[in-house]
């Protein structure tokens, strides 16, 4: 019998500097040519749409398959989310699968941890920097916790249209991180003043 881990179980465990440090390894084997990623493999049944996206690390010896579906009658119809996902973890071995996740807030934390390994190599290596986030959603909330993970910064700037988003993301993420973090004025003003910039958001401007 596979372990079965809730979204809840997932937050509890899930640290993203340790989630930082296994997407660091993953990419270089990806860059290695140790790790098989093929295409997402997409299926429309008729009231909805499913994708699976496997995947196997050689040296990690980890493999595994995130299943997604978006069904947008599920609200209405069945009381369920629109969108949801889970990821399978098998045994590399024997092929078994050994545990069934909840993939929401996995999927949301490394996201985030991708911007943190690139924030890691690529920022200015410096200590008392301004971060600059794009938007005021999850993944703009994920993206913080992993610059703080890469970078010592003194104070964080956040932008977006939406002043009830800035307002709850400002709540939340300053008190976790125990950070100074303040709304932009303007996009142009939080370009001027920030040293690592982040984009979270599907806005074209």
């Amino acid at each position: 019998m596979p372990l079965l881990l809730t979204r809840d179980d997932v937050m509890r465990v899930l640290e993203m500097d340790e989630c930082m440090g296994a997407v660091e390894r993953a990419f270089a084997e990806l860059a290695a040519g140790t790790a098989v990623l093929p295409l997402r493999i997409g299926i429309a049944p008729p009231d909805g749409l499913a994708l699976y996206m496997p995947a196997y690390l050689r040296e990690m010896k980890a493999l595994a398959c995130k299943v997604v579906t978006v069904y947008n009658g599920n609200p209405s119809k069945h009381g369920l989310p629109t969108t949801i996902g889970k990821v399978l973890l098998q045994d590399p071995a024997t092929g078994d699968v050994i545990c069934i996740m909840d993939g929401g807030y996995l999927t949301a934390v490394r996201t985030g941890a991708a911007s943190g390994v690139a924030t890691k190599y690529l920022a200015r290596a410096a200590d008392g920097q301004v971060a600059g986030i794009f938007g005021a959603g999850v993944q703009a909330r994920m993206q913080l916790r992993a610059i703080v993970v890469a970078r010592r910064l003194s104070r964080a700037l956040v932008y977006d249209p939406r002043p009830k988003a800035v307002s709850s993301f400002i709540a939340d993420s300053s008190e976790r991180l125990d950070l100074e973090i303040t709304a932009a004025v303007s996009p142009d003003g939080m370009l001027e003043q920030a040293d690592i910039l982040c984009t979270a958001s599907s806005s074209p401007t």
